[in-house]
């Protein structure tokens, strides 16, 4: 391949995407970063106005300070209630999940949090005979997992993350100390002190633990936690006083105020600015092919503005799909790459998460502080994943904001249902809204051939590009999954002395299968995953375990696509990990090719 000014095309400025770009530009290698979306949120300007979108706006959902731009679409959970959005959804279930097409992705409005996969999750098919294994195992990730959880800037305590196998290296503590506890994860964790639950006839203990976040705490040692990130157009980079520890907000999905909670952006202004080109409102729409040797010779991609849309080519030596696990099979498919036995876009996961929501025998507090903090990681493990999907417990601070639209549905119940006015009504309110917690229910998906991205060419976005359509089914083992963990919340409520209110008819709008004699309402958590699988095998997987295409030696796709099993944890660290991973092995292999002329 004749050279070009750049070594590496990397399309998607996410996070896969910019620490890429990151690692890539500081080896001394040139960079073309690809973003389909508008660069505005790497401005603090640009950033406050979201913000002033976020609060202006009537519905406060994970898109609503994040409006998509007419050219480069994006799913939106309101769709979910027509089926009419952005995804083409083929059934027999809808897709419930949405990302962002902007510069920083999804980490725009992401909770934060960074759990590491546990190592039977790297083991599924051998361990219990379902799924599929991965080619590499925990012991090979996890180096990767210490160098994400720093460029994540993650708040955790190493002492309460030694669960289910999870190992650490020799004196390694996260960058920051935990998130404190709320006051009602406190309290729901004495409840809960030397308590059990049944699950499939055995006793499993149960407990609150904080989780690991990508929000800035009290730094440990000599790490600085990057706080908000102001690029001028000029690309000159501005230091701001804000962020550097969480104020405490509600709000953290979808946006953080201060910039406390990691976003992508974050990590593209530590690359090198001389050796990055950064290419906002650029879709990506053909990944051209050399026939006579299958690698990629370039990538067209359409570029819009004020003045209207033009068609470009980049070419490179090494090319990095990073976009979204939906986004990368798309680009792929509408290249005419399926893939060996057409793989590309096949086994798309998420984890279907229930709501389960109650009232405490005494006030909690809630409605104030990051919108969870804590959760219930016990059944994220166990022989019953032979039978059944594995599932874990957010402990929300936000009362029952999530599933039933409080305080505002509250205080328009207790006017118009139940008559209350004045002092009574103040009397009702106080009662109740400080009593309100809930439980959001994650629950394991395997990879099915069956549940897939594809392009039909019928439905098309305004630049002309195939909108990808969804054909997607919860299976019994999730389902299954789902009626286990529904006897278990009932038993930690239970445990807790909270009365249970939960109504799925209040959330009526979500999606719902079902399983036996059991409606299911699930919605997704954003959790993408799958779509370009990563094995050991060219027959039955789209890339190695670098994330190197089989098919196309100078092609890399990279993100939560190249999952085999996703187990219970959220995909963000272990995509972040996995592309750190695949950075240095690209370093080195570029490295030790510059004098061919490849």
């Amino acid at each position: 391949m004749s050279q070009s000014e750049h070594d590496v095309v990397v399309v998607g400025a996410g996070v896969a995407g910019a620490l890429t770009a990151k690692y890539l530009t500081r080896a001394g290698l040139r960079v073309l970063l690809l973003e389909a979306g508008p660069a505005t949120a790497q401005s603090l300007a640009g950033y406050e106005g979201h913000l002033r979108h976020f609060y202006e706006a009537s519905s406060k959902g994970p898109e609503s300070a994040w409006p998509a731009n007419s050219h480069a679409p994006q799913p939106d959970t309101a769709d979910l209630r027509y089926a009419n959005g952005y995804f083409v959804q083929n059934g027999p279930h809808l897709y419930g999940s949405s990302y962002s097409r902007l510069q920083g992705g999804s980490t725009l409005h992401w909770l934060g949090v960074s759990l590491r996969m546990l190592p039977e999750d790297f083991r599924m098919r051998s361990l219990y005979g379902v799924g599929r294994d991965w080619p590499l195992g925990y012991e090979q990730l996890e180096p990767y997992y210490r160098k994400a959880e720093r460029e994540l800037g993650v708040s955790a305590d190493v002492a309460e993350q030694r669960y289910h196998g999870l190992t650490f290296a020799e004196g390694y503590d996260y960058p920051m100390h935990r998130i404190p506890p709320s006051y009602s994860d406190q309290k729901l964790a004495a409840s809960l002190e030397g308590k059990t639950v049944n699950l499939d006839g055995s006793a499993v203990s149960v407990s609150i633990r904080t989780y690991p976040a990508a929000r800035n705490s009290v730094p440990r040692g000599d790490y600085t936690p990057v706080g908000a990130v102001d690029r001028r157009p000029d690309g000159h980079l501005v230091e701001r006083p804000l962020g550097e520890r969480c104020h405490g907000n509600s709000s953290c999905t979808p946006i953080c105020p201060v910039q406390a909670k990691y976003n992508a952006n974050k990590t593209l202004a530590q690359a090198d600015a001389h050796r990055l080109k950064l290419v906002s409102q650029a879709v990506a729409s053909k990944i051209e092919i050399d026939p006579a040797t299958g690698s990629v010779r370039g990538i067209t991609y359409q570029r819009y503005d004020d003045n209207g849309l033009t068609v470009h080519h980049a070419r490179a030596r090494a090319y990095v799909l990073a976009a979204h696990a939906v986004e990368n099979a798309k680009l792929m498919l509408a290249s005419g790459l399926h893939g060996a036995k057409d793989l590309v876009g096949r086994n798309l996961m998420d984890h279907p998460t229930l709501y389960a929501w109650g009232l405490t025998p005494e006030p909690i507090g809630p409605f104030r502080g990051p919108l969870s903090t804590s959760g219930i990681e016990d059944l994220r493990a166990g022989p019953f994943r032979a039978k059944h999907a594995a599932f874990r417990f957010d402990v929300g601070n936000d009362g029952w904001a999530a599933p039933a639209g409080a305080p505002d549905t509250t205080v328009a119940d207790a006017v118009m249902s139940q008559h209350r006015f004045g002092k009574e009504l103040r009397e009702q309110l106080s009662q109740v809204l400080s009593r309100q917690i809930r439980f959001s229910v994650a629950v394991e998906q395997l990879p099915s051939l069956s549940n897939r991205v594809t392009i039909d060419r019928r439905f098309l976005d305004p630049l002309g590009n195939p909108r990808p359509a969804i054909n997607y089914r919860v299976e019994d083992y999730t389902l299954a999954g789902m009626a286990a963990a529904t006897e278990v919340y009932r038993q930690v409520f239970q445990h807790a002395g909270i009365s249970d209110c939960t109504d799925p008819a209040k959330g009526k709008w979500f999606p719902s299968a079902k399983y036996q004699d059991t409606t299911f309402h699930y919605h997704g958590m954003g959790h993408f995953a799958g779509t370009h699988l990563m094995g050991s095998d060219p027959s039955d997987s789209v890339v190695d375990s670098t994330q190197r295409s089989w098919e196309h030696r100078n092609l890399y796709l990279v993100g939560s696509g190249s999952f085999p099993t996703m187990g219970t944890s959220n995909p963000t660290l272990t995509l972040s990990a996995l592309a750190i991973r695949t950075a240095e092995h690209l370093i080195a292999e570029l490295k030790a090719n510059a004098g061919d002329g490849s």
